[in-house]
């Protein structure tokens, strides 16, 4: 369908009896952010090397900017900005060359890319480090630097592996600011990441994904909203069954984790008031977030 900048259906990927992506179909349209969120070994990062042409699908069909990836995979790359979780940049080059690089693989004149690379460093605020070599980087400076190399060519849909992963706060929300006016200008952007604050400021649309597939997909605070509720209640120190009993009729949903009884409600002084009238005034009232929907999607347990 035209608009449609990522169209894939069914595909998967097995590496030997791990079925690492089963059957994954997602649409994103021009000039969208969608995240993939999802515990370790998830199937992300396959999923993402599929759009990119860096692995080969097994099944299923996948169009990226219009374009078939099993036969146009470099036409396609031409428009595309990748920014992966590992550590590529050259070391023995200095900040500047490793951008100079980086544009001649486009065949962008000498005279164009510098004006290109002064403007990237201006707006990932690593002008000051033009000459600096990359072993004296930061782990944050080296992650904008990715960003900017990932920009140099002007593609039309900028990947992003865990973009902020190792970044303290203020260098995270200047990353999440330049996204976003990347996305105002047009530019379509899909990205991983394991920050839930991040997929909620950044992401038009989200798919939660576990096991290789999609359990859901949709904007954010529609499916906070659906899935777990307006607001969570937190009581902890152990959970009588007595308590539990009392909340049967409640629009309310239980979880009890170790010590902690999380309440799920969209009537949030209903469940407030039969609280207190059951003498708990000891627990933590708080919207639903994202990171609410997915634990309980995901579950609780340490991924390695």
């Amino acid at each position: 369908m035209p608009g449609f900048v990522i169209d894939a259906q069914g595909i998967e990927k097995s590496f030997g009896t791990l079925k690492a992506v089963d059957g994954v179909s997602l649409q994103v349209k021009a000039g969208e952010c969608f995240g993939i969120l999802g515990p370790n070994g998830a199937g992300k990062t396959t999923t993402i090397k599929m759009l990119h042409g860096a692995v080969q699908s097994d099944a299923g069909a996948l169009r990226v900017l219009g374009r078939d990836v099993a036969t146009q995979s470099r036409l396609i790359r031409a428009q595309m900005g990748v920014v992966s979780q590992e550590d590529t940049l050259d070391r023995d080059l200095t900040v500047y060359e490793n951008l100079w690089v980086y544009a001649g693989f486009f065949s962008i004149s000498k005279k164009a890319s510098l004006s290109r690379i002064e403007y990237l460093l201006d707006f990932m605020q690593l002008r000051e480090k033009w000459d600096s070599q990359i072993k004296t980087l930061s782990g944050g400076m080296k992650r904008r630097l990715h960003i900017a190399r990932a920009l140099i060519h002007e593609p039309k849909f900028l990947i992003l592996d865990e973009p902020t992963t190792g970044l303290d706060p203020q260098a995270r929300h200047l990353v999440w600011q330049r996204l976003r006016e990347l996305k105002s200008q047009g530019l379509t952007i899909l990205l991983t990441t394991h920050y839930m604050e991040e997929a909620a400021q950044m992401c038009d649309r989200i798919g939660i994904m576990d096991g290789g597939k999609f359990l859901l997909e949709g904007p954010p605070q529609t499916l906070v909203q659906e899935k777990v509720g307006d607001e969570v209640y937190e009581l902890r120190g152990g959970v009588s069954e007595e308590l539990l009993d009392s909340l049967q009729g409640l629009p309310v949903t239980a979880e009890v984790v170790a010590d902690i009884l999380y309440l799920y409600s969209h009537n949030g002084l209903g469940v407030m008031e039969h609280l207190i009238s059951y003498g708990q005034k000891d627990f933590l009232r708080r919207p639903a977030t994202l990171e609410d929907l997915f634990l309980r999607l995901t579950g609780r347990e340490l991924r390695d």
